[in-house]
């Protein structure tokens, strides 16, 4: 009995923690800039703070195209440990699955009654941005069931904290219930980059699989210094682009310099085939350039400067404190940011007793960066507040404190009325007893008299 109540207390705190985590509101900051972007999602994150410095549309449902490989990356490093020792054999019965797709491919059907090594087949998935690899790995993990695969992959979204994403396929195919947001998107890569040779296959512009005699090159521009042309930018690292007619072109990629990173994630730029231009690759290209030049990272409040002052009790001759943050808050804002664009807004209680030590946290304080937003206010950060001094407890102050807390006491009072209530009817009563008296008295010296 004790271990099942056990278990239901666990459950149960659990389920608060999740509740109460889904009511904190999420905050982004969304700082100014010239950029004219083309795609209608976007969202750019500070890799290095893990803090949202834009966002367009980032928690709208998107198709997600070939972009979708970076989760099929994800399965297939989750699932097997050597990548090079690795090998799959290539069945034409899994690449004619892609036939009339209109798939982009790498060179994985010449290797058809052969093998490729997972590694060779994830640099034909990830560069070329093959189908046909994607297809032949999603079967071999699956165990020869694809749909295996993608369950496996809808699954590790949800472990992600990715909301609003479904895959229907390991290759970004369009499909009605194949969906994904800007903001999911860059939960799944930021995962992604912490697994082993997935940073140095996607930055990868050429590559020979073994076996072949001409080479994959890279689907991304930004990256291809011999084939990018105007789209190329030398701060660009990686990682996935991504095209259908439903999706747009979409791109997922990082942009670093001068010891800043930054992941943006573009998706939806409109598709024109007739006159095709990459959109998303224009917007990442203009928005790292902002980010990197424009933004830096600043300390926004200090624990040592005071934020507020408190009122304290039972302290002689000391009758407040100052509040300082507990740690030293940093953020990236704008270069040419002002101390008055920063507002600190504090949650303290009204006042605080007396023994207080130094650094005993007394409240909390939420750091915006004002600016000249129109959007207003756009959180920074939360810190605990601390006290920065020792405060001792005056005795005779707390004494009379006590007596004054009896004093106005609920119970207190109640039995001052029901003392107040008894005295007055023993007056009562006593008033009754000694009129009786009397007038015994009087009957007694009236019948005397006669």
């Amino acid at each position: 009995m004790k271990k099942k109540l056990a278990v239901f207390l666990s459950m149960l705190i659990v389920l608060s923690s999740i509740i109460a985590s889904a009511l904190v509101p999420a905050s982004a900051v969304n700082f100014k800039n010239d950029v004219k972007l083309r795609s209608r999602a976007v969202l750019l994150i500070n890799m290095d703070t893990g803090q949202t410095v834009f966002e367009k549309n980032s928690e709208k449902k998107v198709y997600p195209a070939s972009t979708t490989k970076i989760m099929t990356y994800v399965i297939v490093a989750e699932n097997i440990t050597n990548f090079k020792k690795t090998k799959v054999k290539i069945k034409q019965s899994v690449l004619d699955t892609l036939i009339g797709t209109g798939s982009s491919v790498a060179n994985v059907q010449a290797h058809v009654g052969g093998s490729m090594t997972v590694l060779d087949l994830l640099y034909s998935m990830m560069v070329p941005s093959g189908n046909d690899a994607a297809m032949v790995l999603a079967d071999f993990v699956g165990g020869g069931d694809v749909n295996k695969f993608v369950e496996m992959m809808n699954k590790k979204a949800k472990e992600l904290g990715c909301k609003n994403t479904h895959f229907a396929n390991p290759d970004g195919l369009h499909d009605k219930n194949h969906y994904t947001t800007a903001s999911d998107m860059a939960k799944i890569t930021q995962y992604a980059l912490t697994l082993p040779e997935f940073s140095t296959i996607t930055n990868t512009t050429t590559y020979y699989v073994k076996g072949d005699s001409f080479p994959l090159t890279t689907t991304n521009y930004l990256i291809d210094a011999n084939r990018g042309g105007n789209y190329y930018y030398p701060y660009a690292q990686g990682i996935k682009t991504g095209t259908t007619d439903e999706a747009g072109h979409c791109l997922v990629t990082m942009g670093a310099a001068d010891g800043y990173s930054y992941l943006g994630v573009f998706m939806k730029n409109k598709f024109n085939p007739a006159n095709d231009v990459y959109g998303t690759m224009l917007d990442a290209k203009e928005m790292f350039r902002w980010a990197l030049t424009q933004l830096e990272l600043n300390q926004v409040a200090s624990k040592e400067t005071p934020i507020c002052e408190e009122k304290v009790n039972l302290a002689w001759g000391k009758n407040s404190v100052q509040l300082v943050p507990e740690k030293n808050i940093n953020a990236i804002v704008p270069n040419d940011f002002k101390e008055s664009d920063i507002v600190i807004e504090t949650k303290v209680p009204d006042s605080v007793d007396a023994p207080i030590k130094e650094g005993d946290v007394i409240g909390k304080a939420t750091v915006y960066y004002k600016g000249q937003q129109a959007s207003g206010k756009q959180e920074l950060g939360q810190v605990n507040l601390v006290s920065s001094e020792t405060i001792e407890r005056s005795g005779i102050l707390y004494v009379l404190s006590v007596v004054q807390s009896i004093v106005v006491s609920n119970w207190f009072i109640i039995i001052i009325a029901v003392i107040v209530v008894l005295l007055i009817i023993y007056i009562i009563i006593s008033s009754i007893i000694r009129r009786r008296s009397r007038r015994r008295r009087r009957n007694v010296k009236r019948y005397r008299n006669f």
